[in-house]
């Protein structure tokens, strides 16, 4: 096999590995990073000597994954992912791999709950029960033997029916939690407001050029009465399956903010009005 065939082969093959180490990895750039370690360790093998080059790459890329897993890393970045705000399904207990299979980008909700396993437990889950992989596939991804292989993907799929994820009634209110913030903005009512947030809540805007960090829910509240406007063009959205507001004036999203909940209050406001980062964002409908 020449240069050209064996890049021919990784490009057909890379939508796929991206694929993978997206969903494992929980970050597009750690993702691109490692399918393209795949492809330096490929072109500096004996590619004629590999039996299933599909099954090397995945191999290949897993392990990357995995090391990337094992590695001290810094907290997850905010993606700002915007879905609608719609009524929550019927079904409350949906198979674990379809949440993960749903989108290219997994949601900073759904890492919250992958972390909970270790990184072997998380490539065996991701490969076999996503992605189809036999165990035999699997194993050597993990460099563990196949029923070692079974036994981490069985324990992952445990640990995350037990792992703490929002059920609908939290999510009901959260959304009326949202909603109540919005209504005292508009309404410049700073003892609502205050009655909402936690004592000791932080918010930080992010607005390009510079940032903003506000310490307690006085400075916070005062902060949302001077943004009365800004509030009245405001929707509840989800943002990475999180609660969140998205504020546009025609259709253009101006500002985005998550919020973070805790036993009924809000402790936290991460605010997004970066024009540059927002320019390619659009409100879902």
């Amino acid at each position: 096999m020449n240069d050209e065939e064996l890049a021919e082969r990784f490009e057909a093959a890379r939508p796929r590995l991206r694929a993978i180490a997206t969903r494992m990895l929980g970050s597009s750039a750690d993702a691109d990073d490692a399918v393209q370690e795949t492809w330096l360790r490929l072109a500096r093998s004996d590619a004629d000597a590999i039996d299933n080059l599909d099954a090397w790459c995945t191999t290949v890329v897993s392990r990357i994954s995995l090391d990337l897993l094992r590695a001290p890393r810094s907290t997850l970045e905010q993606s700002w992912n915007i879905e609608p705000w719609r009524d929550e399904p019927v079904d409350t207990a949906p198979d674990l791999a379809d949440l993960v299979d749903r989108s290219d980008r997994v949601n900073v909700a759904l890492l919250v709950v992958l972390d909970a396993l270790t990184p072997a437990e998380r490539i065996a889950f991701v490969l076999h029960d996503v992605f189809g992989q036999p165990f035999d596939e699997v194993a050597h991804a993990v460099d563990r033997s196949p029923d070692a292989a079974r036994q981490l993907a069985s324990r992952a799929r445990r640990r995350l029916r037990e792992a703490s994820v929002p059920d609908r009634a939290d999510r009901r209110r959260g959304r009326a939690l949202v909603e109540a913030w919005l209504t005292a903005a508009q309404e410049g009512d700073l003892a609502a407001l205050l009655g909402l947030l936690h004592d000791e809540a932080t918010l930080h805007a992010d607005y390009g050029t510079s940032t903003q960090t506000l310490h307690g829910s006085a400075e916070i509240g005062a902060q949302a009465v001077l943004a009365a406007r800004l509030a009245a063009h405001s929707t509840p959205v989800l943002i990475d399956g999180r609660p969140g507001v998205a504020a546009s004036f025609g259709d253009r999203i101006v500002s985005l903010m998550a919020f973070e909940i805790e036993d009924g209050r809000i402790i936290g406001l991460q605010v997004l009005a970066d024009p540059e980062r927002l320019a390619g964002v659009v409100l879902p409908g």
